[in-house]
């Protein structure tokens, strides 16, 4: 008797756990059906796929060679080199150097990374809408949020893997704020770990897609400020009564905090990128491009679908996200008699979508020749990626309203069949490129972008490979090239001239700097007959010269004030396990 009540208590705790887990499984297998053409040799023909691709293998070569934060795309721009890497998201080049570090290919690494991103946002949005919303619920809204049209507009027509990447981050942040909220002040070591989750949540955001972030961090912080209002209900006979009671000071103060080591982490590559950008031809080649990728209302309701460029892609918001949002408006009422506390979370998510919808619309360019941050956006369509999000949500709390338990079944079937039905011809690649690393890993034509991060001493494309990497173009003398890395190149030069005048083909951007002999010697750049380029003199006899691109004050700051973030969360994690041991042993 004793040993069957134990089998059935055993059995019974074993199924409440794989209970636990059957949201999670289901979003796995959802979100691998549309990644079947990643499984395909080659790589997707998309509008940036190749580029990234290159862009990649100067990162991996770089970071081979010890620079731990590249920033300098030695092959690209036809070797003369590229600042690229600085101003780039580098999270999904991390990741994809650690898969080509592994053993894959540089293509297969990318596609890796694409599938991963895809698979790990589904898993993010269910984790948060399942702590308030319950299982069906969540498993809508991370359904919804990988299978939404413009997921696949950056899967397989544009290859935008920042923005791909950065879906995985808003639900994920979002997740961890709820956390340490509900976390009971007591449970130290949990605190610790959901603030940090918090903190590299927001930093791998941001060096995901810096754009996609900036989008989001508004509705971050009033979801914060929400939290913060704790709604606590009283019950006085039949009647409820519900009044705000006073702020959350503590969690409104360590979550704020936490946030702001996710900016601090992460300003290695932000501050730089930011700062920097004035030495670039960003304000001259992106000026004013905002205007041009404006959407007219009808294309939100399209169901059209193209591979072409910004003003034919699809930009469509979903025809099932569309009903699940409107579903949401009619349930409000309804929403606000059973959950005040959500119905506020609602109205949030709600007026931030209509915003961003407004904002995309072509009656909108007045607002964004006002509000210049939004300029930063560069397409007012990647609002996109806000709708998606709240659209996905707002159709979970449309289904978490739902009272009716044979409805809720019914509905759930619905809206989890139709999600795919209506999207299945939009996960497939147009075609498929089959270039080698040897491809990628040599010298590389384009700069990968639109020549927005050139040196703004320099022409916007280089148009052919330099004759040869270094030349003495006043005087005369014999040149031995002795070693190359990404950032630092060294030479044996011997001139019979007083004052010979060397030009290495490289872009100037700040940072490089020539040495003679162990001794800075001072760099031309500005010369119109060389623009841009790397010039400078030697004097008669043999020297040694070495061109190096080193950290400049500001880089260096910020890496260290990115190291001491790091540390100082660590050192705060190490105090927080030692008190529970100190408290275990007593």
């Amino acid at each position: 008797m004793k040993n069957n009540f134990s089998s059935d208590l055993t059995r019974f705790k074993f199924q409440k756990k794989i209970g636990a887990y059957t949201g999670l499984i289901l979003i796995l297998l959802f979100s691998l059906i549309p990644l079947t053409d990643l499984f395909h040799p080659g790589l997707p023909l998309t509008h940036d796929g190749q580029d990234h691709v290159a862009r990649i293998a100067n990162f991996y070569q770089s970071f081979s060679e010890g620079n731990f934060i590249p920033r300098w795309a030695a092959n690209l721009n036809w070797g003369y080199g590229h600042p690229i890497l600085m101003f780039l998201y580098p999270l999904p080049s991390y990741a994809s150097s650690l898969f080509h570090f592994i053993g894959f290919s540089l293509t297969d690494s990318l596609k890796i990374v694409f599938g991963l991103s895809f698979i790990l946002s589904g898993l993010a949005m269910y984790l948060w809408v399942r702590n308030f919303l319950g299982e069906a619920s969540a498993l809508i809204a991370g359904v919804f949020y990988i299978f939404a049209p413009y997921r696949f507009v950056d899967l397989y027509v544009r290859g935008a893997i920042g923005e791909h990447t950065a879906f995985i981050f808003p639900p994920l942040l979002l997740y961890f704020l709820l956390k340490l909220f509900k976390v009971k002040s007591s449970n130290s070591h949990e605190q610790y770990f959901y603030s940090i989750g918090i903190a590299f949540s927001l930093a791998g955001f941001i060096l995901s897609h810096n754009a996609i972030s900036l989008m989001f961090l508004p509705f971050i912080f009033f979801y914060v400020l929400y939290l913060s209002l704790d709604k606590k209900i009283k019950t006085n006979s039949s009647l409820i009564k519900s009044q705000l009671s006073r702020l959350d000071v503590n969690y409104l103060i360590k979550s704020l905090s936490f946030l702001a080591f996710g900016f601090l982490i992460s300003s290695y590559f932000w501050v730089p990128a930011f700062f920097e950008g004035k030495y670039t031809l960003r304000d001259i080649v992106t000026k004013g491009e905002y205007a041009n990728h404006f959407v007219n209302a009808p294309r939100l309701f399209s169901s059209v679908w193209s591979y072409g460029g910004s003003q034919d892609l699809s930009v469509q918001i979903g025809i099932i996200h569309l009903i699940g949002t409107v579903l949401s408006v009619f349930l409000a009422i309804k929403l606000f008699h059973k959950s005040k506390k959500i119905f506020m979370l609602y109205i949030l998510s709600l007026m931030y979508l209509l915003i961003s919808l407004v904002l995309m619309l072509d009656q909108s360019i007045i607002i964004w020749q006002k509000v210049t941050i939004l300029q930063k956006f560069q397409f007012p369509w990647r609002l996109l990626s806000v709708v998606v999000f709240m659209s996905s949500f707002l159709a979970a709390i449309a289904f978490y309203v739902i009272e009716n338990k044979k409805m809720k079944k019914i509905i759930l079937i619905i809206f989890l069949a139709s999600v795919i039905i209506f999207n299945k011809d939009y996960w497939r690649a147009n075609d498929y490129l089959y270039l080698s690393d040897s491809f990628f890993k040599s010298i590389y034509n384009g700069t990968t972008d639109t020549g927005e991060s050139g040196p703004k001493w320099s022409v916007r494309f280089m148009e052919k490979r330099p004759n040869s990497r270094i030349e003495i173009i006043e005087g005369s003398g014999n040149i031995k090239e002795i070693f190359r890395g990404s950032t630092d190149h060294r030479y044996i030069i011997e001139s019979p001239v007083d004052s010979a005048r060397v030009r290495e083909n490289t872009l100037y951007f700040p940072g490089w700097a020539v040495f003679v002999d162990g001794k800075p010697v001072n760099v031309e750049f500005q010369d119109p007959r060389h623009r841009g380029l790397i010039t400078f003199y030697v004097d008669k006899g043999k020297h040694l010269v070495e061109i190096i691109f080193a950290e400049t004050k500001l880089r260096q700051a910020s890496n260290i004030l990115s190291l001491i973030s790091f540390i100082t969360i660590l050192v705060y994690g190490a105090h927080v396990f030692s008190l529970k041991r100190q408290k275990k042993t007593k």
